[in-house]
């Protein structure tokens, strides 16, 4: 089963109303954030392209980087598989990040298909690919697909926040951290936009960017 999508912020504000009646401390994040991002993206290939871009670099960097892919005419699949080395890196991609595109590029998958797949197979579809982790997957689940229920228990930001919002002593591991988050099953994907955004607000107000 696919489960439900998140499409608008009326998806979000129904999340977020069900997560307060569960867990009361999210109403005393919402005081402080405001309503949550929706912060979807059209899914398909140039999501993960974009996200294995992104990787370990600055946002600014990684927009950067990007348009120059795209200005160089390699937007799409065939033209990065096609392309050589010596062309992407002109880009500002590394070596690794070339390889990981043109494995991207090559893989075959049908991204129109992993619509309709469960969680669980959209992740076993795409971690073989190189450069795509588990974080990655589940931030296109999450971004992309929409799907409500995924959580990213190994986002240090999200386990930063969870601490902060419920007063643990440290950030909760993965074990801890799927057995707090299962609580807020059905609407995790709304649980970690307003940990993101708790966690975002908690820095300013401290004075370190987040």
């Amino acid at each position: 089963m696919v489960g439900r999508i998140i499409t608008c912020e009326d998806d979000i504000a129904e999340g977020t109303e069900w997560l307060c009646r569960a867990e009361p401390r999210f109403a005393q994040v919402c005081e402080l954030t405001g309503p949550w991002p929706l912060r979807r993206r059209e899914d398909g290939f140039a999501a993960l392209r974009d996200a294995i871009i992104g990787q370990q670099v600055s946002v600014a960097a990684a927009n950067s980087i990007r348009a120059k892919v795209i200005d160089a005419g390699f937007a799409e699949p065939a033209a990065i598989a096609a392309a050589s080395e010596e062309a992407l890196r002109g880009c500002g991609l590394s070596r690794q990040k070339v390889r990981y595109l043109q494995a991207l590029a090559g893989s075959g998958v049908d991204f129109d298909g992993l619509r309709s797949l469960p969680d669980e197979d959209v992740i076993a579809a795409l971690l073989p690919i190189p450069g795509i982790g588990r974080w990655t997957v589940e931030m296109y689940l999450i971004f992309a697909l929409g799907r409500a229920d995924v959580f990213a228990v190994d986002d240090l930001a999200l386990a930063e926040g969870a601490r902060l919002l419920l007063g643990l002593p440290e950030r909760p591991k993965r074990k801890a951290f799927n057995e707090i988050s299962a609580a807020w099953s059905p609407w995790r994907a709304v649980a970690a936009r307003g940990l993101w955004a708790y966690y975002a607000a908690c820095k300013q107000r401290e004075g370190v960017a987040p």
